[in-house]
């Protein structure tokens, strides 16, 4: 596990999402070995489809670099200690994907009492 503090790199989402995935990353490294990047991407992955609809995209490296499309506010490039982490999601329209991804979040709110 890597204790260190998570360390925002670039990001167009919501706070509360930022907060979700970061908690999953520390989640994804307890259950799993550091070097099983792939095993710790594909949590991350299952967790946010299930939270907030596929189709959700996650990679998990210790140095790497990447060019993609995204729907906005659904990106975020972070790292913790030397491990980095990039998850977005990619699909429709930009202008419906921040407020679908608020309007998911606050319904699992809802049903999380």
């Amino acid at each position: 596990m890597l204790e260190g503090k998570a360390v925002v790199q670039e990001t167009d989402m919501p706070d509360e999402l930022q907060s979700h995935v970061m908690e999953l990353a520390y989640q994804a490294l307890d259950l799993h070995e550091v070097s099983d990047c792939q095993s710790i991407a594909h949590y991350i992955k299952q967790k946010f489809d299930e939270a907030y609809r596929p189709a959700w995209h996650c990679v998990v490296g210790k140095d790497f670099g990447s060019c993609i499309t995204h729907l906005c506010g659904s990106f975020i490039f972070f790292r913790v200690e030397m491990m980095e982490f990039l998850v977005f999601k990619d699909g429709k329209d930009c202008t419906e994907s921040k407020e679908e991804a608020v309007g998911m979040l606050q319904k699992s709110q809802k049903a999380d009492p």
